[in-house]
């Protein structure tokens, strides 16, 4: 089960009301999620997650933890966890920051760098890759589990509505 949608973001705010989209759609299939984000470095990951955060109605900074593994968030009831795991030395280090916590509970997890932490992460339910397309991104979301299908189908129709 999986499902797939590519486009362009052409610049920052879009990538922001992107993330904005996902926040929307998630919040409306589901209470907990998991999202994947794949990406060089300056790719647009932290971007993203602003967005989504700026949705929910986070009116302060949004920086990428690389240095601290995770940032907590909550916004109007809503938990979201913001991952960054670039620095993660072994993924049997998520043990140790409580991983396991985070991710079993009713929450958005945003997950840069999953690869790092390999074998320690649930599954997740939306994977996004940003990719350089000088002046933008390219953008490829894909769907792993039904709440992810229905967030995927929510973000496209987003999107394409403008």
């Amino acid at each position: 089960m999986s499902a797939r949608y590519d486009l362009l973001i052409d610049n920052e705010e879009a990538m922001v009301t992107l993330g904005g989209h996902l926040a929307e759609a998630l919040g409306a299939v589901c209470e907990r999620g998991v999202v994947y984000l794949h990406g060089d470095l300056g790719a647009g990951k932290t971007t993203f997650c602003r967005g989504v955060l700026r949705h929910l109605g986070h009116q302060g900074a949004v920086k990428s933890p690389t240095y601290t593994l995770v940032e907590p968030y909550e916004v109007n009831g809503q938990k979201v966890y913001h991952f960054d795991l670039y620095r993660l030395a072994d993924p049997e280090e998520l043990e140790y920051i409580g991983g396991r916590d985070y991710f079993s509970e009713a929450a958005l997890c945003l997950v840069e760098w999953p690869s790092r932490g390999h074998g320690e992460l649930p599954a997740a339910d939306l994977e996004i890759t940003f990719d350089y397309n000088l002046p933008g991104r390219k953008t490829s979301i894909v769907a792993n589990s039904e709440a992810g299908l229905k967030a995927l189908s929510t973000i496209q129709a987003l999107q394409e509505a403008g």
